[in-house]
């Protein structure tokens, strides 16, 4: 996961220091700068630290309220100068670095409380793929342009772990794979573990599937776009509607994250329009 970790990160980078960080996105009240500051790594706020505290301590320490988190390092380094945030940015992504090269073994599988409860320390940081992935997406009318594939790419598949390690942990068991027309992810979650492969883009798709470009699935999941009107303009196609229902009870026992990007739509959104899909079959 080392590699696909770090060329998320070296990908947002790019995309964060080709965007206008004063002009607005389209999350409210945020510019592409407080898009950026909350994900960095300042001397008063650093989320991986957060993590790994709760990993000394066994997954303790209780779910951390995201959305206060940032609203505080957003309010605090508001006024920071561009050169200032691009470096919080680079240091985080070099803590992560420095983790994937000097953690200890079996710190990976350490219970940790993250942004959508305890799971094992390597798919919370796993998760960072799918926040940069959904930022980027955010960056675009910033004057970044569209992610590269790679990035979009990752956001696949740390959705898919971070999902397949939600079921695992809550015992329920389910698989689905995210297909983009370059590729994609599949996870399986049984007896209270999980799998996740990569899946080429020719597979012949078998058992709950979400196909359409990757930066649809992203947006669907992550609540910036809504799942039922891209299916009905196509932009989405489902495969398998009623298997994708064994993962809505996982909107139920996730944390509600409330102003980001929160993996626990991806369920919601996708479980949701699934049911639609079934009542229009009946």
């Amino acid at each position: 996961m080392g590699p696909l970790l770090l060329g998320a990160w070296d990908a947002f980078l790019g995309a964060a220091q080709a965007a206008d960080l004063d002009r607005p996105t389209r999350l409210p009240g945020w510019r592409a700068k407080e898009v950026c500051v909350h994900l960095g790594v300042w001397n008063d706020h650093s989320a991986l630290d957060g993590l790994l505290a709760s990993a000394g301590s066994g997954g303790g320490g209780g779910v951390p309220n995201v959305a206060a988190a940032n609203d505080r390092v957003a309010l605090a380094h508001r006024g920071a100068p561009r050169a200032e945030i691009l470096h919080a940015l680079r240091r985080h992504r070099d803590a992560v670095e420095a983790y994937l090269e000097t953690a200890p073994l079996g710190l990976d599988a350490v219970p940790t409380a993250g942004p959508v409860g305890v799971l094992p320390l390597l798919s919370v940081i796993v998760g960072e793929c799918y926040e940069l992935a959904v930022h980027a997406l955010d960056l675009r009318d910033c004057g970044a342009g569209d992610p590269p594939e790679r990035l979009l790419d990752a956001g696949l598949a740390a959705l898919a772990d971070v999902t397949g390690a939600l079921a695992a942990t809550h015992a329920l068991p389910g698989s689905a794979t995210l297909l983009a027309p370059t590729g994609g992810w599949r996870f399986e979650a049984l007896d209270g573990g999980w799998q996740v492969e990569r899946v080429p883009r020719t597979t012949t798709v078998e058992g709950p599937a979400v196909e359409g470009e990757a930066a649809a699935i992203l947006d669907a999941s992550a609540g910036r776009a809504n799942p039922v009107a891209l299916l009905a303009r196509r932009r989405l196609t489902l495969s398998d509607p009623t298997g994708l229902l064994a993962l809505a009870p996982l909107a139920d026992v996730t944390p509600n994250l409330p102003g980001g990007p929160i993996l626990r739509l991806a369920a919601r959104s996708l479980s949701g329009a699934a049911e639609l899909v079934g009542r229009l079959r009946r």
